[in-house]
């Protein structure tokens, strides 16, 4: 069966930084091909991108992840009907999340006993953990919550297949994306489209640290010394990136749309296009303000298969020699693994390669597919993505 899958390969140098930390603070590493190289978490990459796609869709087209699910939902319920107090919303908006997804609503205990120990009236009741719904999907479980507010268990048990309806379509790009688990409800969750994989350096790294102190403005003359002092861990890299989109996995999702003054591809070719641009420019931002680690890709190859997903992290399982620019043998290394795997497994027939690259060590990636600039690019990659899923099986 043919299907339509997008691979996007990056290559990318990050100065000294610490863009992603495990739990005691250093950067995160990984052993890959017998020696440690830098590492940054999927989950990182993943959440950077989705805070991307603020800036290139539509609030309505995105989903919000919290536990304040019923405070979210009773906000809406008390626009379409101000009358409801925000306590009576609470309740409302906990029974049809409950009824929708399967999960406890209630208020934390921690947060309770607070509460009670200030003399203050219980707070919001929360999810046990994150809850990732879409506005549309909010703004219609606000609309029944609505209808059933003069006896809302009543009115759910009535109404629980609905329920369960509203909150399992028309989902937002982003959870179209990257799924949703529902602990209590599986029933509602969403299969990923995208698969963003660790990226790791194509080189050995090791962490260093850098001892910092901080003066006391205020300090009298006779009295020296740091106001603080600290230890923060970095490292610098050049990242091999991979992820991979199952086009036809999105467009499942993504079922009729979010509007219905539009044709039906063009939710998907949005989607597409803000995976992919919002996955190139997008950068994890721990430490950001302490190393100011603001750079661009050098390289960015795009595949658009009919198979199944490939990743190139294997051109660097021997790692890049150390001592030198890294970019450029990076670059070469890529070029020939790219053209090895795909002669050997037959599958450079069927392939579509776009390439941005930057710079004279990239030159051995040029010859790879259509170069284009990113805006450019993205459009290309939109259109061929979204015809490609279009077409008869």
């Amino acid at each position: 069966m043919s299907r339509t899958i997008l691979d996007l390969h990056i290559l990318q140098t990050v100065p000294p930084s610490n863009i992603n930390r495990d739990d005691t603070g250093a950067p995160k590493t990984a052993l890959y091909g017998g020696v440690r190289r830098a590492r940054v978490s999927s989950q990182a990459w993943k959440r950077a991108t989705r805070m991307a796609f603020d800036d290139m869709l539509d609030a309505g087209e995105l989903g919000i992840r919290t536990k304040r699910v019923a405070e979210l939902l009773a906000e809406r319920i008390r626009r379409i009907d101000g009358s409801i107090e925000e306590r009576d919303a609470w309740t409302l908006a906990a029974e049809t999340v409950r009824t929708a997804t399967g999960s406890k609503i209630e208020v934390p205990k921690r947060k309770a006993d607070a509460a009670k120990k200030r003399g203050e009236d219980a707070p919001a009741p929360e999810s046990a953990y994150l809850m990732f719904l879409s506005a549309r999907q909010l703004d219609a479980l606000a609309g029944l919550a609505v209808q059933g507010r003069a006896d809302i268990t009543a009115f759910l048990k009535d109404n629980k297949k609905r329920a369960k309806e509203l909150a399992d379509t028309r989902h937002s790009v982003d959870i179209a994306l990257f799924g949703r688990m529902v602990a209590d409800g599986a029933d509602v969750n969403v299969d990923a489209a995208a698969q963003v994989a660790h990226a790791i350096s194509v080189h050995p790294v090791e962490n260093e640290s850098d001892y910092y102190t901080a003066v006391d403005d205020e300090n009298p003359d006779e009295e020296t010394g740091a106001g603080m002092i600290g230890v923060v861990e970095f490292n610098s890299a050049t990242l091999y990136r991979y992820a991979a989109l199952d086009v036809d996995l999105l467009r499942k999702n993504l079922g009729e749309g979010l509007r219905e003054d539009e044709p039906v591809t063009e939710p998907l070719r949005r989607a597409v296009e803000a995976f992919v641009r919002g996955f190139v420019e997008s950068l994890p931002t721990g430490k950001r303000n302490t190393f100011g680690h603001n750079t661009l890709p050098d390289a960015v190859i795009v595949k658009l298969r009919s198979t199944r997903p490939v990743s190139f992290v294997s051109a660097f399982e021997e790692p890049v020699e150390m001592g030198r620019g890294h970019v450029r043998e990076a670059s070469e290394r890529l070029a020939q693994y790219i053209g090895e795997i795909e002669t050997a497994y037959g599958i450079a027939g069927d392939t579509k390669t776009w390439v941005l690259r930057v710079g004279p060590n990239t030159t051995k990636l040029g010859g790879l597919g259509t170069e284009l600039p990113l805006a450019q690019l993205v459009s290309a990659v939109g259109a061929a993505a979204v015809e490609q899923a279009a077409a008869p099986a």
